[in-house]
């Protein structure tokens, strides 16, 4: 059967990363705009309050929400659409841009049908504050050879690999 351009280009589905993720249908070309990142666009106050980040908040946790530069917030968890469950990834065959305090999805090298669609999330601490429950919340699973072991960005939260585990033993001193 062959593709028409008017065929969709990817679905949502299970994800062996997360939850449920999206998938190309058919081969994407790079640097092709797969979707606007849609829903109710609030403000960063309102974000808090309604996404409380306390030790009590539901497991799994779950974000939807998308930081303008405008200081404006899109809740995708409200009208949002399919961008929503592009899952996280360290090694990326997408990304997000803004434009216009909106933001985009692209492809950033060719991607083959059947391939997950992901992005590299690059969380930010808000206010310089950290929380222990984050690094478990914002655990990356993504199983790339890359992987950070989290969805912020490099430098936001130190995660502990085996090389540093190895350094810290041969640091000690034996008694």
């Amino acid at each position: 059967m062959a593709e028409t351009t008017n065929s969709p280009l990817f679905e949502v589905r299970q994800s062996p990363i997360h939850g449920r993720g999206v998938f190309a249908l058919r081969n994407i070309p790079a640097n092709t705009r797969l979707i606007e990142y849609t829903g109710e666009r609030i403000t960063e106050d309102q974000a808090a309050e309604r996404y409380s980040e306390g030790d009590d908040t539901p497991e799994p946790y779950h974000t939807f929400l998308f930081a303008l530069d405008n200081g404006m917030v899109i809740d995708a968890a409200v009208d949002g659409n399919e961008a929503r469950f592009i899952n996280h990834c360290c090694d990326p065959n997408c990304k997000s841009l803004e434009e216009d305090s909106r933001i985009y999805i692209e492809t950033i090298k060719d991607i083959a049908a059947g391939t997950e669609l992901v992005y590299d999330y690059r969380l930010t601490r808000p206010g310089g504050r950290y929380r222990a429950s984050w690094k478990q919340r914002f655990a990356c699973h993504c199983g790339a050879p890359n992987c950070r072991g989290t969805m912020f960005a490099p430098g936001e939260i130190k995660t502990r690999t085996s090389e540093d585990v190895v350094k810290l033993k041969k640091g000690r001193k034996k008694k």
